[in-house]
């Protein structure tokens, strides 16, 4: 989704409150893993920019600190580094050893990646539906790799070890993780 640079001098606008309010909730409504820290995440009192990117997508931040991004027609996606600091709110799967450079260069996920030996899906009691947000965690790393919307349930990738997992997302060294508020 986003390529190896996105262009700087991207005009922020402040948020105004009463909207700030309702992003604060619909975020809640979407990550509600994210609970026990959206006073850390979203500060009341804390003024949230709107940072216009390529693609009719929107960077949300506090100060210089990327939060979430929102894709015109879609929810709003947490930045890697907000995952990182809260690996437990977001549910995870795993890729193989194999499927890590492939990633790193902004290519699909296929589902292989995530049913070989080397990756993991959630039990059957913990099972994603598609569309839900995800972050991704690699073999014998400890941070997620990338953060996207699963394009299949677990269940139907375990059933059918086949296609796309995640067509695009925001991934380790991609022009979001590079971009910089200065």
């Amino acid at each position: 989704m986003f390529k190896k640079e996105i262009p700087t001098g991207q005009r922020s606008s402040k948020v105004k409150s009463s909207v700030q309010r309702g992003i604060r909730q619909r975020f809640l409504d979407t990550y509600p893993g994210f609970e026990p820290y959206i006073d850390e995440v979203l500060p009341k009192k804390a003024q949230l920019d709107a940072v216009k990117l390529p693609d009719k997508c929107t960077l949300y931040t506090i100060d210089t600190t990327p939060l979430f991004y929102q894709p015109q027609d879609g929810p709003p996606v947490p930045h890697l580094k907000l995952v990182h600091a809260y690996p437990d709110a977001l549910p995870t799967v795993q890729i193989d050893r194999g499927a890590i450079r492939f990633v790193l260069s902004g290519a699909v996920l296929m589902a292989p990646g995530l049913t070989s030996a080397g990756g993991r899906l959630p039990e059957k009691e913990q099972a994603l539906e598609s569309g839900t947000v995800v972050a991704v965690k690699a073999e014998g790393k400890e941070l997620a790799c990338l953060v996207g919307v699963l394009k299949a349930g677990t269940e139907e990738m375990k059933a059918k070890p086949k296609g796309v997992a995640i067509d695009e997302g925001h991934y380790l060294g991609d022009g979001l993780w590079n971009f910089h508020l200065d």
